[in-house]
């Protein structure tokens, strides 16, 4: 297949496979530099995409004795001003996420100080690039990118030129950044970073981008021309630069989203419904509609010529689709079903709909809130709440000494609390009684009670901040033991990948690993999204049509998440309150039906489905599940940097 518009080599895999190479690459490179009697210099990122590859790297030190005794390393940026103990530095991140594992020498590490007196910072600047000449030049830089299309802080209007400096941080880089910092006004408005030359300067790159919400961004700095706003497109100029993407991240790319502009396409069934709704969508024609001259004119000749002429073409693909609709009728009944909701309202925000009509078929129906959510409830929730039980209290005459000193032990803590700062236990547990509670009150919109909901509180989410522990074997005992338990015939899980903490992504691993060990026969898997994103038309396998009062009592079922509205501590990219989303995107989905020519609905959910265990089809299965490779041309296994490259286009 035909990848002409790439201006940068890529590399198409699932994140485990990517901080796996490039662990093994920097792996490389220390011995490669240590036998020629020199030392390995590593530029070094922080925030949630190098993870992988830092715990890879301190499995390798653990396991095979990677020796990081001589290497240098040089870290992008830091938040200004941010002192180095600070929960929020990048210098606390890389002692906890890598430096405290490994044997690196304290004198080898460089992370730019945040805490320089503003006189001092151009001064300071200049040595941090000093310090890089020094040591030789970076040999690998590890870089995110941000949905500005920054690499480390070089924000839109960073020159090609610039070198380390202070920084104003764009507002959707805040944004961005929000979720850490517990709120966008207490996130820093600078930045110390390395500067596009500095980044340009190393001999080799590793961009690493994963999830929908980079998808967007991805394209444009892989496909686009080069544009000082977006400081990642410099890299289309760097002789030794690669992007590492996952399928969500590269799912925007011509060779992805409509590879028949560009060349041959291997047709199926699947590629075929993608075709035939883009072309409808850029004609303006309803499926059935479309002629002969619409495929020639949009590149689609070789799909006309396997059916002879339109017509054949647009009725397969028209009952291809009709067939994803099911109404209540056409759904599940009378089936043991397990409902995993990453945090307490997902359930009802992304798969509502559903959830009602599989209680009106009288499914057997248990919903798993795998996390607490408890970092999502401001301290005003908390207050309100002491208030009423102070109150309760004293109309009741409550005069337990504990009861008493409980509320004021956690009254006094959010007097004193400082920003970003964990909360105190009694604290973390009030707020998930105030979430568990929306979501037994949610579920009860639809006539379930709450003896069909299970709080895993999986043991990954309790670290009391935004940033989360790995998966670990408890985890997946909990996930485990529900499903034995239930031994469910579907099972539904959040297939949002765009999820900005993380978490879904994280919740998800936990089912399949579950899953792998589960004894029961082999469930249907339903795959939502809906908090962030949404299936398109083409992905999804079931459209469940929603009339308006439907939708209405899904709206009212979001409502009873008092905590999350008006005002969600982690709303993302979006403004809008979750109910305004799902309203605009279960309309928005049936009005895209209604435009191909199907029957006209008012609303509508998407849903991907497979049965865990059947044979992996990447056309059809969400690319969470997948560990595959996405070539160019073929599909060589991950075997090292040099195996897994692109060809330029």
């Amino acid at each position: 297949m035909a990848s002409s518009k790439e201006r940068v080599p890529i590399v198409i895999v699932e994140y485990d496979d990517i901080s796996r190479t490039i662990a093994q690459r920097i792996a490389e490179i220390i011995k490669e530099r240590r036998a020629a009697g020199g030392h390995a210099v590593l530029g070094l990122a922080t925030g949630s995409t190098p993870i992988g590859i830092y715990r890879e790297l301190i499995r390798m030190h653990l396991d095979e004795g990677l020796d990081f005794s001589d290497v240098v390393t040089f870290n992008l940026d830091e938040y200004y001003p941010m002192t180095s103990d600070s929960i929020h530095s990048y210098h606390r991140y890389m002692r906890e996420n890598l430096f405290s594992h490994i044997n690196v020498k304290p004198e080898n590490i460089h992370v730019p100080r945040g805490d320089v007196p503003r006189a001092d910072v151009d001064e300071y600047a200049e040595q941090y690039e000093a310090a890089i000449r020094d040591s030789g030049g970076i040999d690998l830089q590890i870089l995110g990118i941000g949905k500005t299309g920054h690499i480390g802080f070089n924000e839109p209007g960073s020159g090609v030129e610039s070198r380390t400096r202070r920084i104003s941080l764009d507002t959707i880089t805040r944004r961005d950044a929000a979720a850490d910092f517990f709120g966008e006004d207490n996130v820093p408005t600078e930045a110390i970073t390395m500067g596009v030359a500095t980044i340009m300067e190393a001999r080799e790159v590793a961009l690493v981008a994963t999830g929908e919400h980079k998808a967007a961004i991805v394209c444009r700095a892989v496909e686009g021309e080069p544009d000082p706003d977006i400081a990642a497109t410099y890299l289309q100029q760097h002789e030794n630069a690669v992007f590492y993407l996952d399928f969500a991240a590269a799912a925007d790319l011509t060779r992805l989203r409509t590879p028949w502009v560009i060349g041959e396409v291997k047709w199926t069934r699947e590629k075929e419904t993608e075709a035939v709704i883009w072309l409808s969508e850029t004609t303006g024609k309803s499926v059935l509609k479309l002629d002969a001259h619409d495929y020639r004119e949009h590149h689609l000749s070789s799909l006309l010529a396997r059916y002879g002429s339109a017509g054949p073409l647009n009725g397969a693909v028209f009952n291809a689709l009709i067939s994803k609709v099911r109404g209540r009728s056409k759904l599940p009944a009378g089936k043991r079903v397990v409902v995993f909701s990453p945090h307490p309202d997902d359930d009802v925000i992304s798969m509502g709909g559903m959830l009602n009509k599989l209680h009106q078929n009288k499914n057997d129906i248990v919903v798993a809130y795998q996390t607490s959510g408890n970092i999502a409830v401001f301290d005003h929730e908390v207050r309100r709440y002491a208030d009423f039980l102070r109150r309760y209290g004293s109309d009741f005459d409550i005069t337990d000494s504990s009861y008493v000193s409980l509320i004021d032990d956690v009254e006094s803590f959010l007097r004193k609390k400082k920003t970003g700062e964990i909360d105190a236990f009694p604290v973390q547990v009030m707020k998930r009684a105030i979430r568990e509670a929306e979501a037994v009150s949610g579920i009860e919109t639809f006539g379930m009670s709450k003896s069909q909901a299970r709080f895993l509180n999986l043991p990954f989410y309790q670290t009391g901040k935004v940033r989360k522990d790995p998966i670990g074997p408890e985890d997946v005992r909990i996930v485990h033991d529900l499903l034995e338990e239930h031994k469910p015939e579907l099972v539904f899980v959040a297939g949002d990948l765009s999820d900005p903490h993380g978490t879904h992504r994280m919740c998800l691993e936990a089912v399949v690993a579950a899953l792998a060990d589960y004894t029961g026969p082999a469930p249907e898997m339903w795959y939502y999204r809906g908090a962030w994103q949404e299936w398109t038309i083409a992905e999804a396998d079931v459209l469940v049509p929603l009339s308006e009062e439907e939708l209405r009592a899904k709206i009212q079922a979001i409502f009873k998440h008092q905590s999350q509205k008006d005002r969600a501590p982690f709303p993302g990219q979006d403004d809008r309150e979750f109910w305004q989303r799902v309203e605009e995107r279960n309309r928005s989905t049936a009005q895209r039906v209604d435009r191909l020519g199907l029957p006209e609905y008012f609303a509508m959910e998407a849903y991907v489905v497979r049965r865990e265990g059947a044979p992996v089809d990447r056309e059809t299965v969400p690319t969470s599940t997948l560990r595959v490779m996405v070539g160019p041309e073929e599909e060589p296994k991950v075997r090292g940097r040099r195996s897994v490259r692109a060809k330029r286009g």
